[in-house]
């Protein structure tokens, strides 16, 4: 299954109010597993940046000025999501900004059913709880300090780790990474048990003894049964 962690930085709060995409970042995951594809872009929003919008991305009217309109790269844009079920958090946020700017240009527009919005999943599994990709990344242990102002792409790659702690797609949520590693960690933390106050009793009957070395006799001059065979038969008397 192909999904894009998808990310976008804006010019203020409402498409509705004449607000714009100025930045696109996503990742590829194929069956929950980054494949190192990756979509970024900055975007000229024909318009000015408000002072708060660049206080969040810093993200300014300046240094956007020389960069393509979103119709230079709904193309490849579009290209690149194609056929792909679009992870986000607070989906409906991006949604409505890309729809906007799709509508603008004629294109199809992006169905809320496409989306998977990573933001009401964690609200479901932690109710009451920050949900905030900073918050996650604080419950989940996810390296979020290079992030010191928003950028897409930059989200858009945490947004994929938070997204497979979510949906149990990480070896972590497996346990797979705390498995011993060596023979000494392996003997402090295994779990010990005293011996049993009497043997359990045999299940193996004469004719299963027998059968199992008539088996043996099979596998020519040296195998290695025959070193615990007599020991085995003993034990078993």
């Amino acid at each position: 299954m192909r999904e894009i962690c998808l990310d976008t930085e804006t010019t203020g709060l409402k498409p509705e109010e004449g607000h714009r995409v100025i930045e696109i970042g996503a990742v590829e995951l194929i069956d929950k597993v980054p494949t190192g594809r990756e979509y970024h872009v900055y975007i000229n929003p024909e318009r000015d940046v408000p002072p708060g919008a660049v206080e969040v991305h810093g993200l300014t009217a300046e240094f956007l000025a020389d960069k393509p309109l979103f119709a230079d790269i709904a193309e490849e844009f579009l290209a690149f999501i194609e056929g792909a079920t679009l992870v986000i958090h607070n989906a409906e946020f991006d949604r409505r900004f890309l729809n906007a700017e799709l509508e603008r240009l004629g294109h199809p527009l992006i169905p809320r059913e496409r989306c998977v919005d990573t933001l009401a999943i964690a609200r479901a599994k932690f109710p009451g709880a920050p949900a905030s990709l900073d918050a996650l990344c604080k419950r989940f242990a996810i390296d979020n300090s290079h992030r010191d102002l928003h950028g897409a792409l930059i989200d858009a790659k945490i947004l994929a780790e938070v997204y497979l702690e979510l949906v149990g797609g990480r070896q972590r949520a497996l346990g797979l990474m705390d498995m011993p590693t060596n023979d000494t960690t392996s003997a402090t933390t295994a779990p010990k048990y005293p011996p049993r106050n009497r043997p359990l009793p045999s299940r193996l009957d004469d004719a299963a003894l027998r059968a199992h070395a008539a088996f043996i006799a099979t596998l020519g001059d040296a195998p290695l049964w025959r070193k615990w065979l007599p020991a085995m038969e003993k034990k078993e008397r």
